[in-house]
């Protein structure tokens, strides 16, 4: 059985990871971040032994590529840091009553696991599609991707299926399935509120690996800024 530290990085790296995903997502959706501006999401997830804490900063200075550079801390008996870096764009960008589909490549750094001087991880690449329904009322998103793991050598398919779904008044919700070949999948459920539309988002979820260990369970709460066109 993998320890709990393990579950929680299998967790986020089963999808890799969505910097965009308009939280609370791991499946990303076929959008970028403000044209001209940057925006942050930022989230705690809990776990049974160990808790993460996240910040993934992004900007999109010229409005078709997105830049993402973030931070992750895992908290157990010994803390670990993990660095993400990725590039998105859309090469058809989601509208009401349609649908877009754009690509995104990153790395995950491990120093701890990788030393040295370049801190080579694992490194991804996944194709977001959406497609709206209804208004916006209902918006599907699927990945399907791979991803290569510097520590054993092998490569991963990854794929991922959400739902994001208006509630009435500020409030969506969500629910998706995200995982890879090699492992018993994820899932999640959870809400977001506007406090302010379009600028500042908080949110909630829970998730567990399907027919996984107790302490593969999360809770997760994030906020998100993505404050208007800033240059």
């Amino acid at each position: 059985m993998r320890s709990p530290v393990n579950v929680c990085i299998a967790c986020l790296l089963a999808v890799p990871v969505a910097a965009h995903a308009a939280r609370p997502f791991v499946t990303d959706d076929a959008r970028l971040s403000t044209a001209g501006s940057c925006q942050l999401e930022s989230w705690s997830r809990v776990h049974a032994h160990s808790v993460e804490l996240w910040a993934l900063p992004a900007c999109n200075p010229y409005g078709d590529l997105e830049f993402t550079a973030g931070v992750g801390i895992a908290k157990a008996d010994a803390g670990t840091s993990d660095y993400v870096f990725q590039l998105k764009t859309l090469f058809r960008p989601l509208d009401t009553h349609d649908w877009g589909w754009g690509v995104a490549v990153g790395t995950v750094r491990h120093p701890a696991v990788n030393p040295g001087p370049n801190l080579l991880g694992n490194s991804y690449v996944y194709v977001p599609l959406s497609r709206s329904l209804l208004d916006d009322r209902i918006v599907l998103h699927v990945n399907a991707g791979m991803l290569h793991d510097r520590q054993s050598d092998r490569s991963n398919l990854t794929w991922g299926v959400g739902a994001e779904v208006k509630l009435g008044g500020a409030w969506t919700g969500i629910v998706e399935t995200f995982g890879d070949n090699r492992d018993k999948p994820f899932w999640q459920v959870g809400a977001r509120y506007a406090l302010v539309p379009d600028r500042v988002q908080i949110d909630a979820t829970i998730g567990q690996q399907f027919a996984g260990p107790g302490d593969s369970q999360w809770f997760s709460l994030g906020l998100r800024l993505t404050p208007d066109r800033l240059f």
